[in-house]
This record gives structure tokens, sequence and C-alpha cells, in this order.
């Protein structure tokens, strides 16, 4: 089978042609989509009629093993029975649009910062695969950051400072900054991991910032005003000509990878309109020649 992309920005981001990744059992398009995956980080594929079950299944075909250990698995059970199965929606396991006030909702407001799915784990994040089930009628967008460009984008000596640094993420964290609290029970169990600054990817030899609102602290050495570098490469990493926006359409299934993007949900209003949407999430695991390599 035969798979095409068409670039979506200057730098990344590309819509494959039509096909039914439900069908798609071949390695050779799977590896396809890995190749496209190296080249472009966001992958876009339209019309995609996925249940839950399959989902999760073309994402282990693709890339193997799933995240399970999500941070809202600490709050509430998956309502798919399946804690690979994220819930990204705005509804409750009735269906119904979530109230303001509700521990779920405030706790998936999060999604508005800049952040990687599963940096707080080790081993961190690989890809993740998101479906659009339900649609409000207003734009509910996503926007990806390149995170390759705004390394290549760095002055050398900045390069060269961040080189070896390690930085703590803790998707605790990243609720705490928007005033979400968290049991001791639940804080017990999001203790967090520490993750390089830059990741190179062994297939390609590209290098990108390893970032999120997840990242609390960077550790191993004094870096003076550490938490400022941080931010200081936060606002780099989302410069307007690095971020690709992302307007839904129902059946749309966008497949990226943490370890070269950042992204974020846009806001629209959450309690009068419903949103649906499934994400399954792979660790950064398997053949030593995927796995990204620390610098």
């Amino acid at each position: 089978m035969t798979i095409e992309f068409q670039k979506l920005h200057p730098l990344f981001a590309a819509e494959a042609s039509a096909v039914d990744l439900r069908a798609v059992h071949d390695e050779d398009t799977l590896e396809r989509i890995r190749a496209g995956m190296d080249e472009h980080a966001v992958l876009v594929f339209r019309d995609q009629a996925f249940s839950s079950e399959e989902q999760r299944d073309f994402a282990i075909r693709l890339d193997g093993e799933l995240h399970r250990k999500t941070g809202i698995s600490v709050l509430q059970k998956s309502r798919f029975g399946d804690e690979a199965i994220t819930d990204v929606s705005n509804v409750d396991t009735g269906g119904e649009v979530l109230e303001s006030d509700s521990r779920k909702r405030l706790y998936g407001l999060a999604n508005r910062l800049w952040h990687t799915d599963a940096s707080f784990q080790d081993p961190r994040g690989r890809y993740s695969m998101l479906a659009a089930i339900a649609l409000p009628p207003v734009a509910s967008d996503t926007e990806f950051a390149d995170m390759r460009a705004a390394y290549d984008a760095l002055a050398d000596e900045t390069k060269a400072r961040l080189a070896g640094l390690r930085v703590h993420h803790s998707i605790a964290y990243s609720r705490i900054t928007l005033g979400f609290e968290f049991s001791e029970g639940e804080s017990d169990q999001l203790k967090g991991a520490i993750q390089p600054m830059v990741l190179e990817n062994p297939r390609t030899g590209r290098r990108s910032l390893y970032l999120a609102s997840h990242a609390s602290r960077i550790l191993d050495r004094p870096v003076p005003d550490g938490r400022l570098l941080l931010r200081d490469l936060m606002e780099h990493a989302t410069r307007p000509d690095f971020v690709y926006r992302h307007s839904w359409c129902s059946g749309d299934f966008v497949i990226w990878d943490n370890r070269a993007t950042m992204h974020r949900a846009r806001p629209f209003d959450d309690t009068q309109h419903r949103r649906e949407m499934r994400r399954v999430t792979t660790l950064d695991t398997g053949d030593p020649a995927r796995i990204a390599q620390a610098v």
C-alpha cells in the first residue's frame, strides 16, 4: 500500500493520502508511516472510523508498548475499560458536558499549556495518536510546535550550554501551576521522571529540545536562573514560525512524535459544547535503533 504525504507547514506536519488505518497490517506500510513521522513529526489522517479497541490495536502495530500510567488514571478509571485509551473529552461517563467545577474538567484545563505527553514517565512517550469523535460547532484547534526547528535555531553557545542537562518532569507540577490540588495519595503516585534537555533521533540524527509545561527544574549541576532558562526556551520554541495549528474535522486522526514536538489545546466554550477525543500514546521502547538518545 502506498501512502503519500503533503506538507501542511514549511517546517513540519503533513497530511497523508487516503487510507483506512484499520486495514493497515503489513510492515512495509507501517514502516512508511514511521518514516513519515521521522520526516514530518506530525501526520494527519482523514476520515478514520476507529473504535477505541481498533485505535489501541493500530497503535500497538505501529509502535509497540502503550503508555498506561497516565496522570488522569490516578484520579479516575478510564471509561473505555483500558488505561491506554485516554479520554480527552469534556463529557462525563453518561456523555453529558462536564460542569464548570468538575474535577475532571479542571484537571484537563492544563492541556491548554504547551506540553509533551508522558514526559513525566520513564520510559517517556514516543507517538501520540488522537482521534476526533465528536466536535463542537466552534473552533477547538490543537497547536503543535516543532522542537527540532527550535533546537536548530539556537545559538551554538546555547546548544553547548544545554548539552548534558537533565530536567525533572512532573504532571502534578503543570497542574499545580494552574491551582489544581492533589490529595497526598495522588501526589505520591505522580513523582515524575528525569529527562534530558536535548534528544537525538537515531534514525535521522536530528536533535530536538525536550520541554513541556511538566518541566519543573534543571538537575545535575548549578544552572544560574534555571527556571528562567526553562521559561526562555519555552518562549523560543513556541515562536509562531515553529507552530502548526490543526483545525479538526470529524474523523481526523493525528499522530505526533512527542520527542520532536510540543502541543496544546486551544480554548473554546467547553461548558456549553461537547467535544470527544480519544488518545493512545506509545512509549519510547523496543528497537534500540528507534529510541531517542540523550545529548
